[in-house]
């Protein structure tokens, strides 16, 4: 260890050189996003889920039990049933688990065939490679979700050492700023002592190797600034938490009014007895004999249909390779009102395609590039001295602007090396292949590897790049070499990126720039046309970049870099000087060209977000990118419609700013948004309610520059402000947090990885998928879900009601109608399997659900499950249990039992007619439930001597009395729907008929 890291406040100081340990010692924490403990898991979800119902039937069960007085019926009618729920979701929770358990141990036993690549433990300084141009490539896809290569360059006083070990033998030091959120920015400095004068250089985001990126070339030597939870990536990591479904709370609630029935029909029954007696144990007795009000049954009739749900998805050959990750939760899908969704790899391929060059007066497309070639080879072959100089021909024009694309970016050049004897691989430049096949490009953003492509496509090519020189290859094979002298990076700031350039043959000194319109506007020199051409490529859908030159002096150019150099070794303010000096070159540059470049959308984006739209979802798009970026993907993948105007949120930076802003915001009407995240970060500061009352008014928003932490934050303002059901889809590691955050998470198996689709509840492998996904089968779990939570509780009150009007006639005795077996068979094998069969219930075919995506919108409304649509099941079943309890008694012979035979088998044949009541479309599968349950039940009869007569139950009289009486109890339940569907149908009778 030759560190020591000196603490501070604010920021820290980290010496090199040092003899002596480390004065800390830091973890290296591992992330942990999922738990892997069954036991301590599984029940804490069902709790959560369902907890004021276990809560209450522990003690129900508890009294009758371990009170002797309190006793009613055996112990196994109580014990079995609560068991069983514990047992069907303790089941289904830990093959959640050890599935996640096993995924997740098979991506990390995963073997690499390469061993060059390695993971960035802690956030470094870059200080010393093995490469000869002192800098190395970095894959970022699990930080930022960018799939391209970012180019980081050593500290040039330590890549200059003769070897390795001087390392360890100068005396340096490295100041760096406090940990912070901003994985794109970075303030520091790094001083040598032990010379005279002291060597400073300046340390930007170029010198950072962050933690989870890997080098992609080289080897490489850093010294760690942040470890463990004070990294980047850490910093931007959300913890996952343990969801649960609206529809699960929605029972709660219902559940809880059940309750509440419960015990006020049980003091009422102990009212109308007068309070004699021991009334204060006959109330406890009620509360048992009406326990069934609360069915036990609905948790596993729950449970069992989201398993169910879930096969189905992952069977769905409509899309194929869609994993269900976490089945307590498909309801979710058919709720949604918020999709938050990443773009690049999720809504784009992230692969750049040139399309357009303009310049002024003559513009070419993908149908005209050989004309631009066929310039390019001319202008090349003639004398370059010899143009005049009055005015430029369209040759020299076409010239200068591919020239300056082909200098003006950060791309390098990269040739595969060949193998060597022993499988390594020799970085000899002999032993590489430079042919044009061999050449790949590498640059931070794709759209500048676009434009090198297509320069190299029209004939001049980049064939070499270090850090000090440019090579470019003309179309006859000559090598032209630019010195590079100054690099102007992109930021979000200044949205536009230069460099300057010394020509070898010429020794002219040339600034190159290129960046956004809005930038580059006030820039260029006076002209007539960029303003409505940049228009008319966005609308387009292509990413516009305006691109000038300057010329400099000698004298202007050394002037410039005196200033520039002492500005950049500034402590204070450092951002604000470097830029003061760089825009005093800003001025009368000369406009050279406008390109367009499209970025593709992933398959069938448009007619997804068009579907998802009409299916009353609000789309968010959250992304990492720049926002000229991001706004043209909105306008290309018709996120934003083509009649829609778009608010681009200016920068803020204080209080009276963000309120200006707001205010000039708020006189906009349907009107998309599009913010940066640092002036989203102000406006949540000073004026959270406010920003997300409008932003939520808006058709579409986009927030860009983003952060993976912003993202979360933002599902999580949703959430809080709206109380509305969120879903948040991405394919990076920098999507983690917003998709743990969501209600729903939903990951795409993409270029970045699997850590997303991992960490998501659900795993698709296209965008396109999510339509059918929530149309077709998250509509169909919730309204599933509902008619059989319903139909469940109905089944419950049905006996109850019966159970009270029996106690009512009988002197309001706490005495039990049904007893043993019976009750545990009228939840189980009896009225189950028809019960359960609701989840093969349909209203609509996929494909009209597909067709007509405004069925949706009736879901996000819960009308399927509401106070509402439960007072109608409370209705039904005080109906028919009071119909089946006095049937029964009228009719009944000379015994009690006869009470009992009557009352029970109606009530079964009562429950198989309801479910056939509910079904809108029938299934084979139903009628299989429906005839083996009533099966079931008359074999039964054999063998329940206890509770039926046999002689009685054979007889004629039997028979008709108990058709009578569920006719009575159906029949008019029947003729209501039937009146109900002919004057008033719903929205999918209309749609079926």
């Amino acid at each position: 260890c030759t560190l020591r890291v000196q603490r501070e406040l604010k920021a820290r100081t980290v010496w090199l050189g040092c003899p002596e340990k480390c004065e800390e010692k830091y973890p290296r924490n591992a992330i942990k996003n999922q738990k892997y403990n069954i036991f301590t898991f599984v029940p804490g979800v069902l709790y959560q889920q369902f907890k004021f119902f276990l809560n209450l039937y522990f003690l129900v069960v508890a009294c009758s039990q371990f009170v002797p007085s309190l006793k009613i019926g055996y112990l196994y009618t109580y014990w079995a049933p609560l068991g069983f729920v514990l047992a069907v979701t303790m089941v289904r929770e830990a093959v959640d688990e050890v599935r996640r358990y096993q995924r997740d141990k098979e991506m990390n036993s995963q073997l690499y065939s390469k061993l060059t690549n390695q993971r960035i433990p802690a956030d470094m300084i870059f200080l010393r490679t093995t490469e000869k141009n002192g800098a190395c490539f970095i894959r970022t896809d699990q930080l930022d979700g960018e799939t391209d290569w970012k180019l980081k360059v050593a500290v040039s006083c330590t890549q200059r050492l003769p070897a390795l070990g001087d390392l360890f033998s100068i005396s340096a030091y490295v100041y760096a700023q406090k940990p912070q959120l901003d994985i794109h920015s970075f303030e520091g400095n790094f001083t040598r002592e032990d010379t005279d004068p002291q060597i400073h250089e300046s340390l930007s985001i170029e010198n950072t190797l962050w933690a989870s990126t890997v080098v992609a070339s080289g080897t490489v030597i850093g010294v760690v600034i942040y470890t463990g939870k004070e990294t980047r990536s850490v910093l931007n990591t959300s913890y996952a938490k343990n969801k649960v479904g609206l529809l699960d709370l929605e029972l709660n609630r219902l559940t809880k009014a059940l309750f509440l029935a419960q015990v006020v029909l049980s003091i009422v029954m102990v009212a109308l007895q007068g309070f004699v007696g021991p009334w204060f144990r006959n109330l406890f007795r009620f509360v048992v004999l009406f326990s069934y009000i609360i069915p036990i049954s609905l948790r596993v009739n729950l449970d069992m249909g989201k398993s169910a749900y879930g096969w189905m998805i992952m069977k769905d050959e409509n899309i194929p390779g869609t994993v269900v990750r976490t089945s307590t939760i498909p309801e979710e899908l058919g709720r949604l009102v918020y999709l938050l969704t990443d773009k690049t790899g999720t809504l784009t391929q992230n692969e750049m395609i040139f399309k357009r060059l303009h310049l002024g007066t003559v513009s070419y497309g993908t149908d005209t590039m050989d004309e631009i070639q066929s310039h390019i080879v001319q202008s090349y072959a003639q004398s370059q001295a010899a143009a005049p100089k009055v005015r430029k021909s369209v040759s020299s024009r076409i010239h200068e602007a591919v020239k300056a694309i082909a200098l003006c970016h950060n791309v390098t050049p990269v040739y595969e090396s060949r193998a060597g004897v022993n499988g390594e691989t020799e970085s000899a430049e002999a032993d590489q292949d430079f042919s044009d096949d061999n050449r790949t490009y590498q640059a931070s953003s794709p759209d500048e590897v676009a434009l090198v492509r297509w320069t190299e496509s029209v004939g001049l090519t980049l064939v070499n790049r270090d850090l000090t020189s440019l090579q470019l290859k003309t179309p006859s094979g000559q090598i032209l070499t630019f010195y590079i002298l100054q690099i102007f990076p992109f930021t979000s700031e200044s949205k536009r990126m230069g460099i300057i350039v010394r020509e070898e043959s010429t020794g002219d000194i040339t600034f190159y720039m290129k960046g956004a319109d809005v930038a580059m506007a006030s820039i260029v020199q006076y002209n007539d046309w960029l303003e409505e051409e940049c228009g008319n490529m966005a609308r387009e859908g292509l990413r516009t970049l305006v691109v000038a030159k300057k010329s400099l002096s000698e004298e202007q150019y050394q002037d410039f870099e005196n200033r520039y150099n002492q500005a950049k070794l500034s402590i204070h303010d450092r951002a604000l000087k470097v830029a003061a000096v760089v825009e005093s070159l800003e001025r009368e540059m000369e406009l050279l060209c406008l390109t367009g470049v499209e970025d593709q959308l992933q398959a069938d984006v448009r007619p997804t977000l068009e579907l998802l739209r009409n299916a009353g979802i609000k789309i968010w798009m959250l992304t990492g990118d720049k926002l000229e970026t991001a706004t043209c993907i909105a306008k290309s993948s018709h996120l934003v419609s083509r009649n829609q105007d778009i608010h681009v949120f200016r920068p803020v930076s204080n209080r009276g700013e963000a309120h200006l802003e707001l205010n000039a915001f708020r006189r906009k009407h349907d009107c998309a948004l599009v913010i940066s995240g640092d002036s989203l970060e102000v406006c949540l500061r000073y004026y959270e309610h406010e920003f997300v009352e409008l932003a939520c008014q808006c058709p579409a928003v986009v927030c860009c520059r983003c952060s993976p932490t912003q993202k979360a934050q933002i599902v999580r303002l949703l959430q809080q402000h709206t109380a509305n059901r969120t879903c948040a889809i991405g394919d990076g590691g920098n999507d983690v947090s917003m998709i743990q955050a969501a209600d729903c998470g939903i990951g795409i198996e993409g270029k970045e990885g699997k850590q997303a689709s991992l960490a998501a509840d659900f795993s698709i492998t296209q965008f396109k998928h999510i339509g059918r996904l929530l149309m077709v089968h998250g509509r169909n779990s919730y309204k599933r879900s509902a008619a059989l939570g319903q139909f469940v509780m109905h089944r419950g009150m049905i006996i109850s009601t019966m159970q009270a009007v029996f106690s009512s006639i009988f002197y309001f005795a706490s005495v039990p109608l049904y007893q043993g077996f019976l009750m545990v068979g009228y939840a189980t094998i009896y009225t189950m399997f028809p019960v359960f069969s609701l989840v093969l219930d349909q209203d609509v075919k996929p494909e009209m659900a597909l067709l007509y995506p405004e069925l949706y919108k009736d879901l996000t409304k819960g009308r399927s499950l509401s106070f509402k649509t439960f007072l109608i099941w409370v209705l039904v079943s005080v109906y028919q249990g009071g119909i089946l309890m006095y049937g029964a008694l009228v009719l009944f012979e000379s015994e009690f039992v006869h009470v009992v035979a009557i009352s029970f088998t109606a009530l079964i044949l009562t429950e198989l007619l309801m479910v056939a009541l509910t079904i809108r479309t029938w299934h084979w599968l139903m009628v299989v439930a429906e005839f083996f349950s009533l099966g079931c039940y008359v074999a039964s009869l054999a063998f329940l001597n206890e509770y039926f007569d046999l002689s009685f139950i054979t007889t004629r009289a039997f028979l008709w009395k108990v058709c009578a009486i569920t006719l009575v109890s159906c029949l008019p339940l029947y003729i209501i729907k039937y009146l109900k569907r002919k004057f008033s149908p719903p929205s999918y009778s209309k749609l079926s008929s």
